[in-house]
């Protein structure tokens, strides 16, 4: 599959929904990458009491109602994991899963992805290590490959690229691992022994931001951002947890809708 939007949100959680909302009020098309609600921080709240006018909610409810009026916008809510953007001469380019979208302008609302990257990880990413089975799995097609995950999603892929005649190493207790190689990755360190394999597959709810998008600037865990929520990168905006600290709801759907002016605004001085 592949559509264009005006803007792309990665994110469907309190900021990337604040600036879904605000985008279409301003005349843009919009698609919003997510994964499922149940996966997000907010989703496990035992109880939210500082979010103006919802005294006395749950995380649930509270994402249930974010997740349906975005839902019954006029947004495009794209399910799945957002694995790489790509700038290209005038529009970003991001594949989902197997699919590929592109916008003239990208907002990042991914919240935090609290796990470390194995060693390795970020350096042999596309090099042998891979966050999609379905998307490079016949690049190994006979061949032995790691997979390193326990979600429902990691099982479904290793039945997968077993389908497909591959010899799937399957590390479902995820413990030190240590990804290595020369020019491409090809061995893999775990539970003190090492293994020859060919691919190394991570499967994981999200995709940490910081590999998301070539040159974009961090410090001390957020990206960087100025007062218009613009990163380093010219086109792309940022907000909510993965802007930094403090990690609240009211920053975050503020923030959500300072990004989605400020990518109007840089598309409307485009045209």
């Amino acid at each position: 599959m592949s559509q264009s939007f005006d803007i792309i949100i990665i994110g469907g959680g309190v900021a990337g929904s604040s600036a879904a909302l605000t985008c279409l009020n301003r005349g843009k098309t919009v698609g919003v990458v997510t994964n499922p609600m149940e996966t997000s921080s907010l989703y496990k709240a035992e109880m939210v009491t500082n979010y103006p006018g919802v005294p006395g909610i749950t995380g649930k409810e509270l994402t249930e109602l974010f997740r349906r009026q975005l839902e019954e916008s006029q947004a495009q809510v794209i399910k799945g994991r957002a694995l790489s953007v790509m700038p290209m001469e005038d529009s970003f380019g991001v594949a989902v899963e197997n699919d590929f979208y592109s916008a003239k302008a990208l907002i990042i609302a991914a919240g935090i992805t609290r796990e470390n990257l194995y060693p390795g990880e970020a350096e042999f990413l596309g090099r042998g290590v891979s966050y999609c089975a379905t998307c490079d799995g016949m690049l190994y097609r006979g061949k032995t490959v790691a997979l390193i995950g326990n979600s429902e999603e990691a099982r479904q892929d290793v039945d997968f690229l077993r389908g497909i005649g591959c010899e799937v190493l399957h590390f479902d207790k995820p413990g030190k691992c240590v990804i290595t190689g020369d020019n491409k990755a090809n061995k893999l360190s775990y539970g003190g022994k090492e293994y020859d394999v060919d691919c190394v597959f991570i499967i994981k709810d999200t995709v940490s931001v910081q590999n998301l998008v070539p040159g974009l600037k961090y410090e001390k865990g957020g990206i960087i951002t100025d007062k218009k929520m613009a990163t380093s990168v010219h086109g792309v905006f940022a907000a909510g947890d993965c802007a930094g600290k403090p990690y609240q709801l009211a920053k975050a759907a503020g923030e959500g809708n300072i990004a989605a002016l400020s990518a109007c605004e840089y598309l409307d001085e485009k045209r």
